[in-house]
C-alpha cells in the first residue's frame, strides 16, 4: 500500500471527553435543533438562513462574525433563525488546495490532523458558549461525523459527496436535518434518490461498527445550480425550476417537503454579490406561489465580514475569504435586515 501510516488518531469519544459540551449547551442546542426541524416541517413559518463563510479559516475572526450575527439574530428573530456556518472541511475539485481547518488549523502551515479535530471542536464549542448558536458543517467525510455529532445542529452534504453511499446511509443516521445538494450536472433525480435514501432506515458498516439507522425524515433537498460539461454555470432557483422541485417532490413519498435555495456557487456563477438579487428573487417567487412558498424553508448564503476572497499569504487581510469569495458585513447585514421584512 503507497500509504504513511503517520500515528493512529483518538477515537471520537475521547476528544469529546477531553472538550466536553456542558449541560447549558446541550439545552442550547436542543432548543435550537427542535426550532429547526419545525421550520423544516412547516410547524414554524420562519425563514431559515443557514449563512457564513466559504470555509471557516481563523477560529478568532469566525467568532468574531458569529457575534456580530447574534447581534443582528435579536433584530430579526421573530421571521427568521439564523444557522451559522462553520465549514471546516473544504472539498476540492482535484483535491489540491486548502482542504479547510479539520486539515489546515493555520492555512499557512502544512497539515496536521490530529490539531485540525482539536480546533474544529473548540471553535464550535466557542461558538456555542460564546454566542448561544449551534452551527452547521458540511459532511465531507462521514466517519468524521462522530467528532462533532454533539454539537452540530445541520449538515450539508455536498454536490460532489451527495451520490455516494456512505454519505446517503451515514445521512439516514443523524438526529439533525441533512440538506442534500443537487449534483454538480444538476440532475434532480439524483438529489431526490438521496433524500429518500436518508429518510428511509439501512443497516451498514460505520467505524467497523454494524450499525441500524432510523432514517432521517429532516433530510431535504438544496438547490446550488449546476454546471454543464463545457464548465458553464446554470441557476436553478427561479420560478420554473422551484416549480419543477415541487412537482417533483409531490409525486415522491418524501417527508417534510423541504427546499433551501444557496445564493452562491453555480446560482450565482460564483459573483458572489448576485447573492443580494437572488435572495430576494426566491422571496418574491414564494410570495408568487402558495406552494413555493410552503416548500421553500430558507436560504443558505456565502457571507464573511469583507467583500470578496483573497490567496492565503503572509497578509492576510482579516476576515476576508481564502477560498470563494463573500458578501462583506455591511451587505450581510442589509439583506437580511431586507429579508426579514419580506418574510
Amino acid at each position: 500500500m503507497n500509504m504513511n501510516f503517520k500515528r493512529k488518531l483518538p477515537m471520537p469519544i475521547e476528544v469529546k471527553e477531553q472538550f466536553p459540551l456542558s449541560f447549558e449547551g446541550e439545552m442550547i442546542k436542543a432548543k435550537r435543533d427542535t426550532e429547526i426541524k419545525n421550520i423544516l416541517s412547516g410547524k414554524s413559518d420562519k425563514l431559515l438562513v443557514v449563512i457564513g463563510p466559504c470555509s471557516a479559516d481563523n477560529e478568532d475572526i469566525v467568532i468574531d462574525y458569529i457575534l456580530r450575527l447574534r447581534e443582528l439574530q435579536e433584530k430579526i428573530k421573530d421571521r427568521i433563525f439564523i444557522v451559522p456556518r462553520i465549514y471546516t472541511n473544504k472539498p476540492r475539485t482535484t483535491g489540491d488546495g486548502y482542504k479547510g481547518m479539520l486539515h489546515q488549523p493555520d492555512p499557512t502551515h502544512s497539515s496536521d490532523m490530529y490539531k485540525g479535530i482539536v480546533s474544529i471542536r473548540s471553535l464550535h464549542l466557542r461558538a456555542i458558549n460564546e454566542t448561544g448558536f449551534t452551527c452547521a458543517d458540511e459532511m465531507l467525510y462521514p466517519e468524521n461525523h462522530r467528532y462533532l455529532s454533539d454539537l452540530l445542529s445541520y449538515v450539508a452534504v455536498g454536490a460532489r459527496s451527495v451520490e455516494d453511499q456512505q454519505h446517503r446511509l451515514t445521512a439516514s443516521g443523524l438526529g439533525i436535518p441533512v440538506g442534500m445538494k443537487n449534483p454538480t450536472s444538476g440532475d434532480f433525480g439524483i438529489m431526490f434518490n438521496s433524500i429518500l435514501a436518508a429518510q428511509h432506515p439501512h443497516t451498514f458498516i460505520y467505524r467497523g461498527w454494524e450499525v441500524e439507522s432510523e432514517g432521517n425524515e429532516y433530510a431535504h433537498a438544496i438547490l446550488r445550480g449546476y454546471v454543464d460539461d463545457k464548465g458553464t454555470s446554470f441557476p436553478n432557483y427561479h420560478y420554473e425550476d422551484l416549480l419543477r422541485v415541487y412537482e417533483m417532490y409531490a409525486a415522491k413519498d418524501l417527508k417534510n417537503m423541504a427546499v433551501i435555495v444557496d445564493t452562491n456557487h453555480a446560482n450565482s456563477g460564483k459573483k458572489y454579490l448576485e447573492q443580494i438579487r437572488i435572495a430576494k428573487e426566491v422571496m418574491h417567487s414564494c410570495r408568487h406561489n402558495p406552494d413555493i412558498k410552503r416548500m421553500v424553508k430558507g436560504l443558505m448564503i456565502e457571507s464573511y465580514i469583507e467583500d470578496g476572497c483573497q490567496k492565503i499569504g503572509d497578509n492576510l487581510v482579516y476576515g476576508k475569504s481564502i477560498t470563494d469569495p463573500c458578501l462583506g458585513w455591511e451587505k450581510t447585514e442589509r439583506l437580511l435586515l431586507d429579508l426579514a421584512d419580506i418574510v
